[in-house]
């Protein structure tokens, strides 16, 4: 699998990487979901990306720590989930890596990104410090913001992070003028989160989850031809728009199904999507989206 170097960082990654919200609830099948991770790093895949609120998500990925040495691993701090304190807290933050720590089963992360926090409290700089004092203490080598829009920007320009997680998707465009160009010239590692828009137009009908519904309306306006095609090659189409996103290093995709990895894999062979095809794409979005089509959090 392709493999890109991380901005600035030592960190060479796979355009593919493990999403572990989705695994969040799946805590009464800890054997299935070690085989997911470990199906997933089989198939070449380096990055591991969770966070301290997506459920036992972090648990289970320490399941696979004997194989530590093979990836790196990404997680995000700022809700207390079950911590006793404020979100955002310093005192809770700090409480909230060291509890991640412990769940993945290391003594660091490779990438501790801030989870979707305010401008405001980024402005304040205290939860900017409590990061900077865990990669100080060799507790994450890196540190990241992880969200969109204005204040994802301010994290961008504020100079304090090495890395961006950001919304990067045929539904979700907003990053690729307002983020990526910003956080190529200042060398972020970038990572694109929901590249395929939780595939949400597969079934023919709104998604059951709830959530994945503005994705549905969004590209019900679109209305892209490819989409009308066999959903695997849309899927290819949708994955390959994303990582050919100048600034884009790693697409982490989410899945309960061990053998996507070697789908998306194959789909990926490929190659960039061709330049006609990436322009007509952004040329529908911009035709098409509303100003409220801001990235999703």
């Amino acid at each position: 699998m392709e493999t890109r170097r991380f901005g600035k960082t030592d960190m060479q990654v796979s355009v593919l990487g493990f999403g572990g919200s989705e695994i969040g609830g799946m805590g009464d099948s800890a054997d299935a979901v070690q085989r997911l991770l470990e199906t997933a790093l089989d198939a070449g895949l380096n990055v591991v990306d969770t966070g301290e609120c997506y459920g036992a998500s972090e648990e289970l990925i320490g399941r696979v720590a004997h194989r530590r040495d093979e990836f790196h691993l990404f997680t995000k701090c700022g809700h207390s989930s079950g911590i006793a304190g404020p979100d955002w807290d310093p005192r809770t933050l700090e409480q909230s890596i060291d509890r991640s720590l412990r769940r993945l089963r290391t003594d660091h992360v490779d990438l501790l990104q801030l989870h979707s926090c305010s401008e405001e409290l980024l402005r304040r700089g205290e939860v900017i410090e409590v990061v900077e004092r865990a990669k100080a203490a060799g507790k994450t080598r890196y540190i990241g913001y992880s969200g969109d829009g204005p204040k994802a920007l301010y994290a961008v320009q504020c100079g304090a992070f090495d890395a961006l997680q950001t919304s990067v998707s045929i539904a979700d465009q907003e990053a690729i003028d307002l983020l990526l160009p910003e956080a190529a010239r200042r060398g972020m590692g970038v990572v694109a989160k929901r590249p395929v828009a939780n595939a949400a137009w597969r079934t023919g009908r709104p998604p059951e989850e709830r959530y994945h519904h503005a994705y549905w309306e969004r590209l019900q306006a679109l209305d892209y031809d490819f989409l009308r095609r066999d959903v695997g090659e849309a899927v290819g189409i949708a994955l390959r728009f994303t990582l050919s996103m100048p600034g884009v290093h790693v697409a982490i995709v989410g899945t309960t199904n061990p053998g996507r990895w070697a789908e998306n894999a194959a789909r990926l062979e490929a190659g960039p999507l061709p330049a006609e095809w990436q322009g007509a794409i952004r040329a529908r979005w911009h035709a098409v989206a509303g100003e409220d089509w801001t990235g999703r959090q």
